[in-house]
C-alpha cells in the first residue's frame, strides 16, 4: 500500500470505506465458524464449550475464536458439535449417493461400502463412477468377498480349482491396491456360504501385509444349531489366520441365544487384552432386512440358484425336507412368523399362513418363493443384549443401510439408526454417555478404517462436522412409515460445506471417493 501513489491509496480507501463488505472480507480470517457450541471431540472426551474455525475443507481451530469473523458464521450455542458420523456398514445405492437425504439428515459424512461381501468386483472403476455423478458424501469401499467368489466359482456349491483360487487371490489384491480399505464377506449368503474355512484363509491370505480388516455377516449354521456365537468364533479364526482385525457385521445374538451378549463379549475382550483385537458394529433395532430366501431356505437347496431352487420345491420330498428345515432357522433365529414382514406387499408370514390356511411358515415361505422373491423385515433379538452390545466400547454405531432413494426404502434404519442411539440410549436410557456415544460413530469407525484425518474435532482434521440439539434428537421412522425423517440435526458439513443447513439438506455435492493406501492401518483407538 505504501508503494502506491497517494492518490491511489485514497481511492482504494474511499473505495473500502463506501463497501464495508470489502473489509468485513479483509477481516475473515475462517470461512466458517460454528461459536458457543458444546463440543464432542470423538475421542470419548469429555464435552466443552468451544467455537470450530474452518477454513476451505479443514478445520483450523477448535478452541476460542470469538474476536475472529468468519464468511459465514452459525451461532450453535446450546447445541453438540461433534464429527460426522461415519457408517461402516452401507449397502450402496447408485442412485441415492448424489443427494444422500437420509444419511445426511442424520448426520452422516462418510459410508464404506460394499457391506456383506456385495459389490463390484472392479472396485476403481466402482469409486471413479461414483465420483463422476457427484457424491453428497465421502463413499469409501471394501473388497467385496462373495461378488468375487461369485463371480469366479458361480453359484453352485462346488470346490475351487487351484486356478480359481490364484484368480480371487488377484482380485482380492487388485482391490486393495484400487483403494480398498478392508475385505467384506457375507459368509451366510449363498453362494459364498459354501467357501470353506481354509479356501476363505486361502483367498484373503494375500491381505495379510495390509494392515487392514477382515468384516463379515456370520455364518450361521444348521450344523452349528444355528449358532450365532460358533459363526463370530469363525469370523474370528478367519480374522486371526490371516492377519486382519475380525469385525462382527451387525453384531446380534439370534434366537435361541438370546442373553448370550456379554459371554461373546467377553470373548471379544480377551482376544483384544492379548493383543488381537476384534472389533465390529450395531444398529438399534431388533430386526434385520435380506431376502426372503437368504437365511431361510437351507443352502443346499439354494445351490445353483433362483430356478435350481424353484425346481426343488417341485419334487416332493425334496419340498418337504426344505420346508422342515425352513421352519428350524425360523425356530432357531428369529421371532416367528409374526416377526417377518414381507416387503412387497406389507404383510406378514403370519398373516399368509392365515390367509391362505397354511400350517408352518417354512411352507409359506416356500408358497410365496415359487411365485415371487421379496425382501423381509425379520425379527430376531432380545432388547437386554442390544443394550449390552450399544454400550461396548469395540462396536461402532453403523445402520446397515445406505443413501437411497425413499421409495426403495423398506427399514426405519435407513432415516432413524444414528438419531435413535441419541435419542432413545443416550438421552432417555442413559445406556451411554453422549462422548460414549459419538466415538462409536466416529473415531471408532474411523480408527477401523485407518481413517488419519476424519472422525476428530481437531485442527488440522477434514470438516466433516454435525450439529444436533441434545434435546430434540430422536428417530421418528417405524416399519409402517420408514421413511420418516429424524428430529435434532441441524447442521452437517461435509468437507469444509453445508450439506444440511438449519435441518434442510442443500443438495450440494461437497462428498469425495476415498482411497486408503498402505499407511492407513486398522487399528483400536486409544
Amino acid at each position: 500500500m505504501r508503494a502506491l501513489p497517494h492518490v491511489m491509496r485514497a481511492t482504494l480507501l474511499a473505495s473500502a470505506l463506501l463497501n464495508p463488505g470489502v473489509l468485513a472480507a479483509q477481516r475473515a480470517r475462517y470461512d466458517v465458524i460454528l461459536r458457543g457450541g458444546t463440543v464432542i471431540d470423538g475421542t470419548g472426551a469429555a464435552p466443552r464449550r468451544a467455537d470450530v474455525a474452518i477454513r476451505g475443507d479443514r478445520i483450523v481451530l477448535v478452541g476460542d475464536v470469538r474476536s475472529a469473523d468468519a464468511r459465514v458464521v452459525v451461532d450453535v450455542s446450546g447445541r453438540m458439535v461433534a464429527p460426522g458420523f461415519i457408517n461402516v456398514h452401507s449397502h450402496a445405492d447408485r442412485g441415492g449417493l448424489p443427494t444422500a437425504a437420509n444419511l445426511l439428515s442424520q448426520g452422516v459424512t462418510t459410508v464404506l461400502m460394499n457391506a456383506d461381501g456385495s459389490g463390484d468386483v472392479a472396485l476403481g472403476a466402482q469409486l471413479d463412477s461414483l465420483a463422476a455423478r457427484g457424491l453428497a458424501i465421502n463413499a469409501a469401499a471394501s473388497v467385496p468377498f462373495n461378488s468375487i467368489w461369485s463371480t469366479v466359482v458361480g453359484r453352485s456349491d462346488v470346490r475351487p480349482t487351484e486356478a480359481q483360487i490364484a484368480r480371487m487371490q488377484q482380485l482380492v489384491t487388485t482391490g486393495l491396491e484400487a483403494g480398498a480399505f478392508g475385505v467384506s464377506a457375507g459368509l451366510d449368503y449363498k453362494p459364498a456360504y459354501f467357501a470353506t474355512v481354509d479356501e476363505v484363509n486361502r483367498i484373503l491370505a494375500v491381505a495379510t501385509s495390509w494392515g487392514t480388516f477382515f468384516t463379515n455377516h456370520d455364518r450361521i449354521t444348521p450344523e452349528s444349531g444355528f449358532s450365532s456365537t460358533a459363526g463370530m468364533q469363525e469370523t474370528m479364526r478367519i480374522g486371526f489366520a490371516t492377519g486382519m482385525v475380525p469385525v462382527f457385521t451387525h453384531m446380534k445374538l439370534q434366537g435361541r441365544e438370546q442373553g448370550r451378549a456379554r459371554l461373546m463379549l467377553d470373548t471379544m475382550h480377551t482376544e483384544t487384552r492379548r493383543g488381537r483385537w476384534v472389533a465390529g458394529d450395531v444398529y438399534p433395532y431388533l430386526a434385520g432386512q435380506t431376502m426372503l430366501a437368504a437365511l431361510i431356505v437351507p443352502g443346499w437347496a439354494q445351490d445353483g440358484g433362483i430356478e435350481a431352487m424353484r425346481a426343488r420345491f417341485r419334487d416332493p420330498a425334496l419340498r418337504a425336507r426344505i420346508i422342515a428345515e425352513a421352519n428350524d432357522a425360523i425356530a432357531a433365529r428369529f421371532t416367528g412368523a409374526a416377526g417377518i414382514l414381507l416387503n412387497d406387499d406389507g404383510t406378514t408370514l403370519q398373516q399368509v399362513m392365515d390367509r391362505e390356511q397354511i400350517a408352518s411358515p417354512g411352507e409359506a415361505v416356500v408358497r410365496v418363493l415359487e411365485n415371487r422373491m421379496p425382501s423381509a423385515i425379520l425379527g430376531f433379538g432380545a432388547e437386554a443384549d442390544l443394550v449390552q452390545l450399544l454400550a461396548d466400547p469395540d462396536l461402532a454405531i453403523a445402520c446397515d443401510c445406505d443413501a437411497m432413494l425413499p421409495e426403495r426404502v423398506s427399514h426405519p434404519r435407513y432415516f432413524g439408526t444414528f438419531p435413535r442411539v441419541l435419542g432413545r440410549y443416550v438421552r432417555e436410557q442413559r445406556v451411554l454417555s453422549w462422548q460414549a456415544a459419538i466415538r462409536k460413530m466416529t473415531q471408532l469407525p474411523a480408527s477401523l478404517m485407518g481413517l488419519s484425518d476424519r472422525g476428530r474435532l481437531a485442527a488440522g482434521m477434514l470438516a466433516d462436522v454435525v450439529v444436533f440439539d441434545s434435546a430434540t434428537v430422536i428417530d421418528r421412522a417405524t416399519y409402517a412409515q420408514p421413511t420418516t425423517p429424524s428430529l435434532g440435526i441441524e447442521q452437517v458439513l461435509v468437507n469444509g460445506v453445508f450439506a444440511v443447513r438449519d435441518g434442510k439438506v442443500t443438495g450440494v455435492q461437497a462428498g469425495r471417493a476415498l482411497r486408503r493406501t498402505r499407511a492407513m492401518i486398522s487399528r483400536r483407538p486409544r
